[in-house]
């Protein structure tokens, strides 16, 4: 068995990914706009992901924008047959790196079309609505209608498997109502879980949750507790954290990103750290005590 199986596998629509996975979001440059400083470096993470077993590659189309589509596209093309590539829609960027809804009818058509070409694919295996009612967390309102735009992009066969993201329970039954959703892609770690109730909700009907922001995005988990508990099981405190959701729920898919090939294998080593009961107590507690969580500023 290699490193990453010792994660697990589970389904994501009709194919079956290992619970480890890679998310390309800081492959583009600074502030996720514009290219890296180092495109075959870049080129570099994605291959070394694929070697070692990851099969689950989250992006979006507005991350450069395009570039990290672009960047999968000339690591990893012909893919192999068992990579998913999930991508999102619901966003577009402006000239000054702004984060803009981007949720119409057309505009989110333009997008499973740009995915398409930078991916250089036919179908799209699995698309997210990324809800951008608020930019930066979940708010309230009706997501029928872009809900709806992509399931007719999924019976025209643009689109396979359909998933939600940036939204709320009330959203995610609102989503189920008009298509079948695979997944839902929620910030999400062991000191922000505000989605318990949700995941366990998910893992009752065999639907995969994606957490962002699982280290906290760009102002890294900070805790005594889980530098205490790194520190007696001879891992890192992000090992910790990413161990921790593998041990969460059975549906929790992990998409840690990083621009390292160094912190890539880091990451992946995860699988191979067994977290004893007291750990898992101990960490329970960080979300209780005000441990930092996701940060403010960015989106996934």
């Amino acid at each position: 068995m290699s490193t990453i199986e010792r994660s697990g596998t589970f389904a994501l629509g009709d194919r079956i990914v290992n619970r480890l996975g890679y998310g390309a979001m800081q492959l583009a440059g600074p502030g996720v706009f514009g290219p890296p400083s180092d495109l075959d470096a870049a080129r570099a993470v994605l291959r070394e992901a694929v070697a070692r077993g990851v099969n689950h590659i989250d992006t979006a189309d507005f991350y450069g924008p395009h570039i990290t589509n672009q960047l999968i596209r000339e690591a990893l093309h012909p893919y192999s047959d068992d990579l998913v590539i999930v991508t999102k829609i619901g966003a577009r960027r402006g000239g000054d790196g702004s984060w803009i809804p981007a949720m119409s009818p057309e505009e989110l058509t333009r997008a499973v079309h740009d995915n398409l070409r930078n991916l250089r694919l036919d179908v799209l295996e699995v698309v997210n609505l990324r809800s951008t009612l608020g930019i930066h967390e979940p708010v309230e309102g009706s997501i029928e209608a872009q809900v709806t735009v992509l399931a007719e992009l999924q019976r025209k066969g643009l689109v396979r498997h359909i998933g939600v993201s940036n939204v709320t329970p009330a959203q995610v039954e609102e989503a189920r109502r008009i298509v079948p959703i695979v997944c839902v892609q929620n910030a999400y770690n062991v000191a922000h879980r505000t989605d318990d109730a949700l995941i366990d909700v998910l893992a009752r009907d065999g639907i995969a949750y994606v957490p962002f922001f699982p280290l906290g995005g760009f102002n890294p988990l900070q805790s005594s507790i889980l530098s205490d508990v790194a520190r007696c099981l001879g891992g890192t405190p992000m090992q910790v954290a990413l161990a921790w959701l593998l041990r969460r729920a059975r549906n929790i898919l992990l998409i840690p990103g990083t621009s390292s090939v160094a912190h890539l294998r880091e990451n992946l080593a995860t699988a191979e750290l067994d977290l004893p009961n007291d750990a898992i107590r101990a960490l329970d507690g960080i979300a209780a005590s005000g441990g930092s969580a996701a940060p403010r500023g960015t989106t996934p």
